[in-house]
């Protein structure tokens, strides 16, 4: 690493290597895609609206 712009102080140095290390240390994101947490899979176990007509009543145990 080298300081091209500047004068940091000793601390600086010491904060930005602590936040590089850090970094590298994370582990990488996975390319796998996120499954829908609980909250956006809700939606897909709601209910449709109800239609009134008839046999209706039948239909809507149905999903």
């Amino acid at each position: 690493m080298r300081i091209i712009k500047g004068d940091p102080t000793p601390e600086e140095l010491a904060a930005l290597v602590a936040v590089l290390a850090a970094r590298a240390a994370a582990p990488a994101p996975s390319s796998d895609p996120q499954r829908a947490n609980n909250w956006a899979s809700y939606w897909r176990n709601a209910r449709q609206p109800l239609h009134p007509g008839p046999g209706q009543w039948r239909a809507s145990a149905h999903p």
